[in-house]
């Protein structure tokens, strides 16, 4: 089936769907985005998301382009539109277009919007889940605003391209001082040595992942020890279990860190538990 996308009020054939070549997201990477996953053919985790994608486009002072209520009707549109069952759906957000000067473009320009919805089956994830993937670490060189999701992802980009080299799933990206702060695309959690569970605090060198917060939600319904506290690379080598979280790969268990095993070298029974949780919840309260 061919594929649709959404561009500024307009449901295009994916494959001719276009922005201007003044558009400062091509230009700046001038814009925000936000992703949802898709469960039967419903958007999870839909309050945390949206209201994200405003917190960024006010940091960045972009107009929010529509409405709550008008974004959700593009957003569900779009999945129907493409078919989606289990997959997930993106909205991107730029300044708009405007000749090309650095400042801000005279106020009234219209935002770009942009919107896209795929299919990525739940068993694909579910069998990697079930074997545990393998992470690197990489420095991390981003900028300051790590807490804004802007389409300036060229860091990231770079972090998992050097994971693909060596054959690991995702690359855990580390600061000055040896600390992990996020994945390129996800957040990164241990259980530590003495069994606590642990991921760095959001500040702003990472992003404030909604997955994380449900997932830490989830932890004090179950009443399990935890930390937000920045852990070190040899922290998480020795650790008793690692995983990371994302919207896409939901908790998703790490079995290695640079080659060294994390535990036995399988998924631990805490990461194991915790996605099975996070995905009954998030498929129930799906909209």
């Amino acid at each position: 089936m061919s594929r649709v996308a959404y561009v500024n009020g307009q449901y295009q054939p994916h494959g001719q769907a276009v922005i201007h070549v003044e558009d400062r997201g091509f230009q700046f990477a001038d814009g925000v985005y936000e992703v949802w996953s898709v469960f039967d053919g419903r958007l999870a985790d839909f309050d945390g998301h949206m209201t994200r994608l405003h917190r960024s486009l006010n940091e960045l002072r972009i107009p929010v382009p529509m409405t709550a209520e008008a974004l959700a009707r593009v957003l569900n549109e779009t999945v129907r539109r493409n078919r989606v069952r289990e997959g997930l759906v993106y909205i991107q957000v730029t300044r708009g277009t405007a000749r090309r000067d650095h400042p801000f473009p005279p106020d009234g320009t219209a935002p770009s919007v942009i919107v896209t919805a795929r299919s990525l089956p739940l068993s694909k994830g579910n069998a990697a889940a079930k074997k545990g993937v393998a992470v690197v670490t990489h420095p991390d060189i981003r900028w300051g605003r790590c807490d804004i999701k802007t389409v300036g992802l060229l860091p990231n980009v770079l972090a998992k391209q050097a994971a693909k080299e060596k054959g690991a799933a995702e690359a855990w990206m580390v600061d000055e001082m040896g600390l992990v702060t996020e994945g390129s695309s996800t957040n990164a959690w241990i259980v530590d040595e003495n069994g606590v569970l642990r991921t760095r605090d959001a500040q702003s060198n990472i992003l404030r992942g909604i997955t994380r917060a449900a997932v830490m939600k989830l932890i004090e319904e179950e009443g399990l020890a935890f930390e937000e506290r920045a852990f070190s690379v040899d922290e998480a080598t020795r650790a008793r279990e690692a995983f990371y979280t994302s919207a896409s790969g939901f908790v998703m268990p790490a079995v290695s860190i640079d080659g060294t095993k994390i535990g036995n070298g399988k998924p631990g029974p805490i990461a194991t538990r915790l996605r099975t949780l996070y995905l009954d919840q998030a498929i129930r309260d799906a909209i």
